[in-house]
């Protein structure tokens, strides 16, 4: 045979070979393409990563949990705020057991589980998986410098957290103004921050951003040191900046998941020192427990060094809240 001959058999076998079955033959060009790909088998793989695609991630969190709110603030930002889950964890019951197997034996929470069963710890890295993974545009800042300024600020946060719960938790009146004097620095070291990158304000940027998400749930939680320590920033001017950043945060619209009202009733056992659903001597209900609802318990004693109030006194059995 001719090689020329010989060369076309081999194209016209290969063509043979390539060409689609009639049971999967599918142009995808114009109106009769897109009806085609609506009726593809379902069983196909682009089918199944359809329905990969559509399940949620699904975070594990305590309500009231200034972590888990930060995701919360976010999902309300990017307009999406049924993108996720939230299952909520009684911390004053033991841990499920099937929870601890996904989290290895960790309790810390928010936890997020993706919909393929890998787990994400750390509130930080959550929300920066959140925003990198959802559609549309991201909540942090796109320019390099901008957002740098903003990690900067975030920078912050750990240290201003700590002395906030350690003030709350505190148990020796005579370390009171110590702690109180280690908050009020931080505090000016965030002023101090924002006057140079932002003396305008009030947020860091044009908006409510990143750095804002981050830090309006511990604004928020220090509430419950206006409570139960008196605390307020001063008049001063070393505190007028950061006073009009945290004014706008806890006013925005995007932060409206928490209540004065709700964190001061639910950390009342923080402010005895008895954090993560512990009970307190002298008590059989931790003050984070979900029933009764915190809406209908009286509002707690002011005087933390005075010891804990009763269940009873603090709307935690059921007749009390009859």
């Amino acid at each position: 045979m001719p090689p020329l001959l010989r060369l076309m058999r081999v194209v016209l076998l290969a063509a043979s070979l390539l060409r689609p079955s009639s049971a999967f033959s599918f142009s995808f060009s114009g109106r009769a393409g897109r009806r085609a790909w609506a009726k593809r088998p379902r069983s196909s793989p682009l089918s199944t990563m359809a329905s990969a695609s559509d399940a949620k991630n699904i975070v594990y969190h305590i309500p009231v949990c200034p972590f888990s709110q930060r995701l919360e603030i976010l999902l309300a930002l990017r307009g999406q705020p049924e993108a996720v889950e939230f299952r909520c964890v009684d911390i004053t019951k033991p841990r499920d057991p099937e929870l601890l197997a996904k989290t290895r034996g960790t309790t810390a929470l928010p936890v997020l589980e993706t919909p393929e069963g890998g787990i994400l710890k750390e509130s930080m890295v959550i929300l920066r998986f959140l925003d990198e993974t959802l559609p549309g545009a991201k909540l942090r800042r796109e320019d390099p410098r901008e957002h740098a300024l903003e990690s900067m600020l975030c920078a912050f946060e750990g240290a201003f957290t700590t002395a906030g719960y350690v003030y709350v938790m505190n148990q020796d009146a005579e370390k009171r103004d110590a702690l109180r004097d280690k908050l009020l620095g931080l505090y000016r070291t965030l002023d101090g921050f924002l006057s140079h990158h932002s003396p305008d304000g009030p947020f860091l940027f044009d908006d409510f951003g990143w750095a804002e998400a981050v830090f309006t749930p511990m604004f928020m939680r220090f509430w419950f040191l206006e409570y139960y320590e008196d605390f307020a920033l001063p008049e001063e001017d070393a505190y007028a900046r950061v006073r009009r950043w945290r004014d706008a945060c806890l006013t925005h619209p995007a932060a409206a998941q928490v209540t004065k009202e709700e964190i001061v009733k639910l950390y009342y056992d923080y402010a005895l020192g008895a954090g993560n659903g512990r009970l307190l001597e002298g008590r059989s209900a931790s003050s984070f427990a979900f029933e009764p609802h915190w809406s209908g318990r009286p509002w707690p004693p002011k005087n933390k060094y005075d010891g804990t109030a009763t269940d009873a006194a603090l709307g935690l059995t059921a007749s009390a809240t009859m």
